[in-house]
C-alpha cells in the first residue's frame, strides 16, 4: 500500500492525498509538479526511477488507511540525478 506523502520532497509543497500534483517513483519518493517536471525532467534524484502521476485513495480507503504525515525533505536540495 503507497504511503500517499504529505508533500514534495524538492520544494516542501504540501501535496495532500487527493492532490492530482503528486507524482512518485517505485520507491515512493514524491514530488509535486512543478518540481518533477521542471528541474527533475521526470527522474526521481533518488533512484533515477521514472516519476508518475500518484494515484488518488478512496475517501473510505483513506478513512480506513489514512496517508503518511512524515514529511521528507531532501537535505542536500533537488537535481536530477548525478553519475557516479
Amino acid at each position: 500500500m503507497l504511503e500517499l506523502r504529505p508533500n514534495c520532497e524538492c520544494c516542501d509543497r504540501d501535496l495532500p492525498p487527493e492532490s492530482r500534483e503528486a507524482l512518485i517513483c517505485t520507491f515512493e519518493c514524491t514530488f509535486c509538479a512543478d518540481c518533477a517536471s521542471g528541474v527533475l525532467e521526470g527522474v526521481c534524484p533518488n533512484c533515477a526511477g521514472e516519476l508518475v502521476r500518484r494515484p488518488v485513495r478512496t475517501p473510505a480507503m483513506l478513512a480506513k488507511y489514512p496517508a503518511a504525515t512524515k514529511r521528507v525533505l531532501k537535505a542536500e536540495g533537488c537535481g536530477p540525478l548525478k553519475a557516479a
